[in-house]
């Protein structure tokens, strides 16, 4: 999800047996690579080399809280420096504290959506065909986008 615009810029469907972060790199790869990404925001399912290797590749600044019980990593380990740092600062202070100050809580924008998505036609699809539940995702994906883009206020900020 694009916070600025309110519009999903990357939708997978996957099977429950698969975890969020094992398809960031898919996601990814759904914006082209020209576009630039400043935040890329999620869950400690995302705190993962893997995953920080591939936000880095992007060129964008991680928002993931490292998981608890997290150790420093080797600072050749991408992603390393930004996750070390936040393990200091929830260590210094706490992770409510963190949240605070580095606009972790964004995320509730895209959870907000998420929402939207799945309400948007009842919590459950109804094409049987794993093909077709992609499609319709897809779908859905593109009507929200659609409502948000008509309904979405346009501000102006007068000095």
């Amino acid at each position: 999800m694009d916070a600025n615009t309110g519009q999903i810029r990357a939708a997978l469907m996957t099977h429950q047996d698969v975890g969020d972060g094992e398809v960031l790199a898919d996601l990814l790869d759904q914006i082209p690579a020209d576009t630039p990404i400043d935040t890329i925001g999620g869950d400690g399912a995302y705190d993962s080399k893997p995953c920080h290797a591939e936000i880095a590749a992007r060129g964008a600044k991680p928002s993931i809280p490292p998981r608890d019980g997290a150790k420093p990593w080797s600072e050749s380990t991408p992603g390393a420096a930004w996750r070390n740092e936040a393990i200091d600062v929830i260590e210094k202070s706490s992770r409510r504290e963190w949240k605070a100050a580095s606009g972790y809580h964004r995320r509730s924008l895209a959870e907000t959506l998420m929402y939207r998505l799945k309400t948007l036609t009842g919590h459950s699809l109804w094409a049987r065909e794993i093909g077709s539940q992609a499609a319709e995702v897809a779908i859905r994906a593109g009507v929200l986008n659609r409502m948000v883009a008509l309904a979405r206020p346009q501000s102006v900020r007068i000095a």
